[in-house]
């Protein structure tokens, strides 16, 4: 592990997720270069600070022993996505600690899977408020922020709106509890199997949660329908699920002149069917929305006390030692485990 340089960190790392997209990455769905320490959420102590101060996406002077997160993504700056349309997301130059930041070409693990990382000076790093403990910070480390993309930037949830969120993963759970923090009225969890629903509904996310994966999948559905008091479904359907058929039925699951938003089909699943004809005859918005930047770690970081308090998150998390992770791996991709995360050294 080389010194800092100025303005960077070298960070203990705590607690390394593991993500959806990480087992995507696995099965093939995204080229990533090799060879690549995986890992892009990640939780950590400050060891060391290079020569130059370096200050946190809040604003505030990082020292040694401060407990951070970083965003794993740096875009250019310079493109016509970064600094025409403000939509750092889409760089095509972007570089993704976990991801295709390589090994050799950065000097040491640039992923969470490790013990330490190396922090560059352009990476966002924020400090994490005092009240809020690890674990429960890193069950939304991914989704949390690429939720507050989707649902602050991408589309708002309006107070009194009726959601329906299809997939009851992590990225389904941080859409859930973003709507009820939005003032939803209704906020609907579409997903399975049973234990994943028992368990949103214990941490308290969701108003109603309704099985799909367990017993008649149509019937199912129509009970969402049902719930949400119009005859055609939520004013916003949120897809969280990662998988292509699911599109299909989200799109009936959205009232006539209401909004569809697909966030979870990061990497290429493969193709699905679907009738256009709902889009048209609902007047569907339909709106897209990828990864996230530094500026929506910062936001969901200091969302995270107000989150705390209203959910158990921290309930999510299943805590694997470091060098099991191909088990922890298998437990993620069964769905026997909500929120997988490797505790470093432990």
């Amino acid at each position: 592990m080389p010194q800092p340089a100025a303005g960077e960190l070298i960070v203990d790392i705590e607690y390394g997720g593991i993500c959806g997209t990480d087992l995507h990455l696995q099965d093939g769905h995204l080229a990533i270069p090799t060879p690549v320490t995986l890992g892009h959420e990640g939780l950590g102590v400050v060891a060391a600070t290079g020569a130059a101060d370096v200050i946190d996406g809040n604003g505030r002077l990082l020292s040694v022993g401060d407990r951070v997160m970083w965003a794993s993504s740096v875009s250019c700056g310079r493109c016509s996505a970064c600094a025409d349309q403000l939509e750092p997301t889409l760089c095509s130059r972007r570089q993704t600690y976990g991801v295709n930041r390589t090994v050799t070409a950065d000097s040491g693990p640039t992923g969470s899977w490790a013990e330490r990382i190396r922090l560059h000076r352009d990476v966002t790093v924020v400090k994490l408020p005092d009240e809020v403990d690890s674990l429960s910070a890193m069950s939304l480390a991914c989704a949390g922020p690429t939720m507050v993309h989707a649902l602050v930037d991408r589309w708002t949830i309006k107070p009194g709106d009726v959601v329906i969120v299809q997939g009851s993963g992590p990225v389904g759970f941080a859409a859930a509890a973003l709507a009820e923090l939005s003032g939803a009225r209704q906020v609907i969890l579409v997903g399975g199997p049973a234990n994943r629903l028992a368990l949103a509904e214990s941490i308290g996310l969701g108003t109603a949660h309704v099985n799909v994966i367990e017993g008649d999948r149509q019937a199912a559905l129509a009970e969402a329908v049902r719930l949400t008091g119009d005859a055609y479904g939520a004013d916003v359907v949120v897809e969280c699920t990662g998988v292509p058929t699911a599109i299909a039925e989200g799109l009936r699951l959205v009232r006539r002149g209401g909004a569809y938003v697909v966030v979870g089909q990061y990497t290429d699943s493969g193709d699905t069917v679907i009738n256009p004809h709902q889009i048209v005859f609902r007047q569907l918005t339909v709106v897209g929305s990828w990864a996230f930047t530094g500026s929506h770690l910062v936001k969901y970081v200091n969302l995270l006390p107000q989150l705390t308090r209203r959910f158990d998150i921290g309930q999510m998390v299943s805590v694997f030692p470091l060098k099991d992770v191909d088990e922890a791996m298998r437990s993620a991709r069964a769905g026997d485990v909500v929120k997988a995360v490797l505790g470093v050294g432990r």
